[in-house]
């Protein structure tokens, strides 16, 4: 596997290998590498000629007070991780590296951000978009590579790469999950032994609402069903619980296709995402 630091080295390197005719599959990460991260490695090992993996904990999608100096690094485990799953580049570049000048340029992804985790995070996802927009110039991907587990930021870059023409597929991969059904994650680290028993309700109170919902197709029963779920859960405060039409995040009509069902918990050191998607029929109630 080779290890690339330099924004310039990558540029260079993903041009000779379009040049050469190489496909080449994409998987952008913060690091701190978990079994959702490897999975996505093995998608695009399966699809593509060449697979380049990022490591970049980027500064422009965390807001003040966030967790960007706790956020849990560890290059070395990371890159041996990384060469098991068969990832033919890793590249790690520097936030002076990647943000040398101070740019006034902003990237606003619209009104999909102002609903779930944008709407208590405003900027976020204009950091994710404009981290996004280097990292797909630089390595040139035919594919790249994202987990269902993030849905709120994976809507807004297909939204992105199909209104802006960026010439790359966008692939959905399923979130990967714990046996006792906690999305995984490299915040989880960071639980308590308690509450790390008590996460997996998370996951149980969406499955819950989506069984109301699909049995009675009655939204707000369904979502009273998730937010009462999830106020039991002990020490737990819940950020939100929502269930929105997908990929567009408009609230539900009679001809949405498709729900998500989504939730942010926090507990005392961490906070956590998680979703379902429902296929829906056209007598949902909202």
């Amino acid at each position: 596997m080779k290890r690339i630091e330099k924004v310039g080295e990558m540029d260079s390197e993903a041009r000779r290998l379009v040049a050469d005719g190489k496909s080449i599959g994409f998987v952008p990460t913060m690091g701190f590498l978990h079994e959702g991260h490897l999975a996505l490695a093995g998608e695009a090992r399966k699809e593509n000629d060449v697979v380049v993996m990022s490591i970049f904990v980027n500064p422009a999608q965390f807001g003040p007070g966030e967790d960007f100096e706790s956020y849990p690094r560890n290059l070395e485990r990371d890159a041996a991780l990384a060469e098991k799953a068969g990832v033919d580049i890793l590249f790690h570049p520097s936030p002076e590296d990647m943000y040398p000048e101070n740019s006034s340029i902003r990237i606003l992804p619209g009104r999909q951000a102002d609903v779930l985790c944008g709407a208590s995070r405003p900027g976020h996802f204009d950091g994710v978009l404009k981290v996004l927009t280097k990292l797909f110039h630089l390595t040139r991907p035919e594919r790249a590579y994202f987990g269902q587990k993030d849905a709120q930021q994976l809507a807004i870059i297909e939204t992105f790469v199909r209104d802006y023409n960026f010439p790359l597929e966008i692939r959905r991969i399923p979130t990967v999950r714990e046996k006792d059904g906690l999305a995984k994650s490299s915040r989880n680290v960071r639980l308590t032994a308690q509450e790390r028993k008590d996460a997996p309700a998370i996951y149980a109170s969406l499955r819950e609402g989506a069984r109301v919902l699909r049995e009675t197709g009655d939204t707000e029963l369904a979502l009273g069903t998730v937010r009462g779920s999830l106020g039991s859960i002990p020490g737990a405060e819940t950020d939100y619980a929502e269930i929105l039409e997908y990929p567009s995040l408009r609230p539900l009509s009679a001809e949405s296709r498709e729900a998500i069902i989504a939730a942010a918990v926090r507990f005392s050191g961490v906070r956590l995402i998680d979703n379902i998607l429902v296929p829906l029929e056209r007598k949902t109630s909202c």
